[in-house]
């Protein structure tokens, strides 16, 4: 699995010197800070919804080795949204931080955004064997739905940001849906199966 582990994320991350060719070349159109940043969110939030299609491909294919990827397929998510805030505060807005307060009170979107990623940052944090230990498992889980929360914010933030063609959020917005019901309801499912048991 850890051979594994690591080929996803090496396939993963080979947009990023691809990008950064299309950057310097300008091959990302008249605007390539903007291009690279919305790239960048839009990888950020695929993998997030392939976190999320892990346990549904499960019960669907009956292969049980892919619950060992979810957390990869988390903290690849978590780095792409790391590049997507740095490139929009560090190319965007050079880091004056003034200007960038500013602009995320300003405009709604990147509010949201903002919310969504410091909502990640603890999912991240907490994504190693030995915080499982030493939060507990059930405190654990508590802590990892926020998932629930964090995935229609960067939906939402991502209808916002575009002006025109909302087809792709419309499509990610179906799969995000689609994936988190499908979520609660095992979740629901496995809560009412433990009571069951207990009673």
């Amino acid at each position: 699995m850890l051979k594994i582990k690591r080929l996803v994320w090496i396939v993963a991350l080979l947009p990023v010197p691809w990008l950064l060719v299309q950057f310097f070349d300008g091959g990302l159109g008249v605007n390539p800070i903007q291009a690279l940043t919305r790239i960048l969110g839009d990888w950020a939030l695929r993998f997030l919804l392939l976190t999320l299609a892990v346990t549904p491909l499960r019960m669907l294919t009956g292969w049980g080795r892919i619950a060992g990827l979810r957390r990869t397929f988390g903290l690849i998510a978590f780095t792409y949204a790391c590049l997507h805030i740095l490139s929009y505060v560090g190319l965007d807005q050079l880091f004056d931080w003034d200007i960038l307060i500013k602009d995320v009170l300003k405009r709604r979107f990147i509010t949201i955004g903002m919310v969504a990623f410091v909502l990640l940052i603890p999912l991240a944090i907490t994504s190693a064997n030995s915080m499982i230990k030493r939060l507990g498992a059930a405190r654990w889980k508590v802590l990892h739905r926020i998932v629930y929360v964090i995935a229609p914010l960067v939906i939402v933030h991502f209808w916002m940001m575009i002006r025109a063609g909302y087809d792709r959020s419309t499509l990610y917005g179906l799969a995000a849906g689609a994936l988190l019901i499908m979520r609660m309801v095992r979740v629901t499912m496995r809560q009412v199966g433990d009571n069951s048991s207990s009673s």
